[in-house]
């Protein structure tokens, strides 16, 4: 997880301001995953649960394809469609 550089996200708060950054190694064969809050974010939960809803998603799915990846990563986090999703979800993830 890259989480040292946090901040708000762009177009929030002042642009004119310098913004944190971070970087991480990565190598062939590594996978990107990207989301939004809604794949991780719960109401009256704290966000490290959604986190580790997600990182524990990825583990055990981390030998599929980056398509069969998103599928079961989306499977595993999204509400029931009973219910349907409380917030917008995008998830992207690259194989690199």
């Amino acid at each position: 997880m890259l989480d040292s550089a946090t901040g708000p996200p762009p177009g929030a708060g002042d642009d004119s301001l310098p913004r944190c950054v971070a970087t991480v190694g990565y190598g062939p064969g590594s996978t990107l995953v990207l989301y939004t809050d809604g794949l991780i974010e719960r109401r009256g939960e704290d966000i490290c649960a959604g986190l580790d809803r997600l990182a524990d998603s990825v583990e055990h799915h981390h030998l599929f394809g980056p398509e069969a990846l998103a599928d079961a990563v989306l499977a595993d986090l999204v509400p029931a469609p009973r219910r349907g999703p409380d917030d917008d979800t995008a998830l992207v993830v690259i194989r690199l």
